[in-house]
């Protein structure tokens, strides 16, 4: 004799619901589109849209790949532990990054935790974003979870437009559509270099390197100095304690500068510091580390951007610096 539960599931399909029967009292109902039940293990079960489509593979206790199509996919993947911090690295041994990719895909990934991490223990409530681009720094932020203001400034004008319809849902992000420097001032920026746009010209160097170098389209841009507007970025907070990002291929000492004794109101930042030159005038990475040593921050993070595929040298760091004496206690 059927139980009540069973009546019900067998009466649902005349409404119009679908229902995949998982056996001791469970069950997947939907309305749009039947879904198919793929074992995992003796323990669980994968449930998915339509049927045939996914493949689970056991690697390890408690942890299963699950891939699209036919066939067996643990021949494809493996695993390696990350020190003993219980995490695992999965790598697709068919798939075609090399080292040097693999390599900054991981750093990336590291210098964006590692700023996230830093940014919770001191309590920043404000991170200075110099040099947004379409904001893509600000987005990483908030999915790893801060929550605090963010303030882009992004100079040209397309970018602008896309960085500003990016944060229109944000009311704690907000956007300026100018640049930031050592003297107020109007200024001539090369505009289609997508996110390398400089107000500098490439070296020799960055012209072998880059071939979008080669375009020369400009634009009129706003610059002001990182002083001038900090009052009007920090308002209504209690107790700033603001961060400062740059990344304005090979501006970053003069955005810097553009702070004056302000400064000092900085708990951290965050600088694109080069090995190797892409830009004419633009400081080389043990000058650029001085200055802002000799203004109180010390090194947490340095981290590769870009390296040479056939040297294996690194152009670029993000090197990320922190002032100590603002710790919490």
């Amino acid at each position: 004799m059927r139980t009540l539960y069973r009546r019900l599931l067998h009466m649902l399909p005349r409404l119009g619901v679908h229902v995949l029967d998982l056996g001791s009292g469970t069950a997947v109902l939907s309305r749009r589109g039947e879904r198919a039940r793929v074992p995992v293990g003796r323990e669980a079960d994968l449930v998915t849209r339509g049927s045939g489509r996914y493949t689970v593979a056991r690697m390890r206790g408690g942890m299963w790949v699950v891939a699209r199509g036919r066939g067996d996919p643990s021949g494809k993947w493996t695993h390696v532990p990350l020190g003993d911090t219980g995490a695992q690295l999965l790598v697709d041994e068919g798939g075609s990054a090399d080292e040097r990719s693999l390599q900054l895909a991981a750093a990336s990934y590291l210098c964006t935790h590692h700023v996230a991490g830093l940014l919770e223990k001191y309590g920043v409530n404000c991170v200075f974003d110099v040099g947004a681009n379409a904001g893509q720094y600000a987005k990483r932020l908030r999915r790893l979870g801060y929550s605090g203001r963010i303030v882009s400034f992004e100079p040209t004008k397309d970018t602008f437009a896309t960085l500003q319809q990016a944060a229109e849902a944000d009311p704690e992000w907000w956007v300026y559509p100018f640049g930031l420097g050592r003297e107020d001032a109007t200024a001539t920026i090369h505009a289609d270099w997508s996110t390398m746009n400089s107000l500098l010209p490439p070296s020799d160097y960055g012209k072998d390197r880059y071939r979008r170098f080669a375009r020369t389209r400009t634009e009129e841009i706003e610059i002001r100095r990182l002083d001038g507007v900090m009052d009007q970025a920090l308002a209504g907070l209690t107790e700033p304690r603001p961060y400062l990002k740059m990344d304005t291929q090979g501006y970053d000492l003069e955005v810097f500068a553009g702070a004056g004794d302000r400064i000092g109101d900085f708990v951290g930042m965050q600088s694109e510091v080069a090995v190797l030159r892409l830009y004419e005038g633009s400081p080389q990475m043990n000058e650029a580390i001085a200055v802002y040593e000799d203004s109180g921050f010390e090194i947490t993070g340095m981290y590769p951007v870009t390296r040479e595929e056939t040297t294996g040298r690194v152009v670029e760091f993000d090197c990320v610096m922190m002032r100590a004496a603002a710790a919490p206690g």
